[in-house]
């Protein structure tokens, strides 16, 4: 393995995918902290990644669980909310918050988003999702259309935000099948110039086609390191064909111990008790509908959601992380198990171990 892209690339990103909601994102009951989900122990992880130098914090939105003895994800913070009182307790990580495309108006995300811009000082970024868990929006009445139409729909959406965060007050018009908007006035504007950092977790090519002409970040789920290589090149590819830059995310399970061995018999803690009527919802719903994870098994949900696994030695994990960046990603949006400890224990125990390979 070679360090030469060390030398040309900015540090290696790090963040948190977090807690917000109920036994997230191992669906197993074996999990050291079960209310971690509350506002209480979200601001202390918060505070914990801060002090440890992390780059951002990104939340699930949820708004039902997935059945199962855990109910996965059924007690869950909204993400505009939540964001508006972390950001307020926080002095300088960048906190982004979800938004279902199908749920609110993009006139609505565009204030929302620039009030969370200025508590913040330019610290808030935004998730776009196309809106895919008929699970979830059957119980309001909203219709899940297909993919492609889903993409065409968030692609209207996220060119309504720039045009509202970046036209003069009262001059934004824009009319597409799903909106219509006339004198589009979003007042105050951003703090951040041109706009707000905007993502996106598809892996389809609907959704990677959208990404490399319109987001900044794009959040992927490959399911190994090899995989991983591959899907950041194609996207990255996509953009410059398009004359921009992008950077690629992706959320791997981290899990170390003092022995290798340790590290994987709480791996199997987690698949010995995992919810299997919980991520057999889960799972059908994405591969299905989502048209992101196509080539995930049931035991790879268990573990982190479906995130690159990184097991072992506070060594081997530091490892795994520089393979895939030395593979092309700019950051990584941790799943831990005990999120709190795990936090506290990363800035002393792997930390400074990226630091002398240089890419933190």
């Amino acid at each position: 393995m070679t360090n030469q892209t060390t030398t040309k690339r900015d540090k290696l990103q790090l963040g948190l995918f977090m807690p917000n909601c109920s036994y997230s994102l191992s669906f197993s009951s074996y999990k050291p902290d079960p209310t971690d989900w509350t506002y209480e122990t979200n601001l202390k992880i918060a505070l914990a990644a801060e002090d440890a130098d992390f780059n951002f914090l990104f939340p699930v939105s949820k708004w039902r669980g997935y059945g199962g003895k855990t109910d996965a994800l059924s007690l869950s913070l909204e993400t505009f909310t939540w964001a508006s009182a972390l950001l307020s307790n926080t002095k300088k990580i960048k906190i982004f918050s979800t938004v279902h495309v199908p749920v609110f108006h993009p006139v609505a995300t565009a204030k929302m988003g620039s009030t969370l811009d200025h508590i913040s000082k330019g610290r808030w970024g935004l998730n776009v999702v196309s809106g895919w868990s008929e699970r979830e929006f059957s119980m309001m009445g909203i219709e899940v259309i297909d993919h492609k139409t889903r993409y065409e729909r968030s692609k209207a959406y996220i060119e309504i935000l720039k045009g509202l965060w970046t036209q003069e007050p009262g001059t934004f018009n824009y009319e597409c099948p799903w909106y219509k908007i006339t004198g589009g006035d979003v007042q105050p504007r951003p703090v951040q110039n041109p706009h707000p950092t905007i993502a996106n977790a598809g892996g389809s090519e609907d959704a990677k086609e959208m990404v490399s002409k319109l987001c900044d970040w794009s959040f992927i789920t490959p399911p190994d390191l090899e995989a991983a290589k591959a899907q950041v090149l194609d996207i990255k590819d996509r953009a410059k064909k398009n004359g921009r830059n992008i950077f690629c995310a992706t959320p791997p399970f981290v899990l170390w111990r003092d022995s290798e061995s340790e590290a994987f018999e709480e791996k199997e803690k987690i698949l010995e008790q995992m919810d299997v009527e919980a991520l057999e919802n889960w799972a059908s719903g994405l591969a299905v509908q989502s048209g992101s994870f196509d080539k995930h098994t049931l035991e790879m949900y268990a573990v982190g959601a479906g995130g690159i696994p990184m097991i072992g030695t506070k060594e081997q994990v530091a490892e795994m992380i520089r393979e895939i960046y030395d593979h092309g990603m700019d950051g990584l949006m941790m799943v831990f198990l005990d999120y709190l400890q795990d936090t506290v224990n990363f800035k002393t125990d792997i930390s400074p171990i990226l630091e002398k390979m240089g890419i933190r």
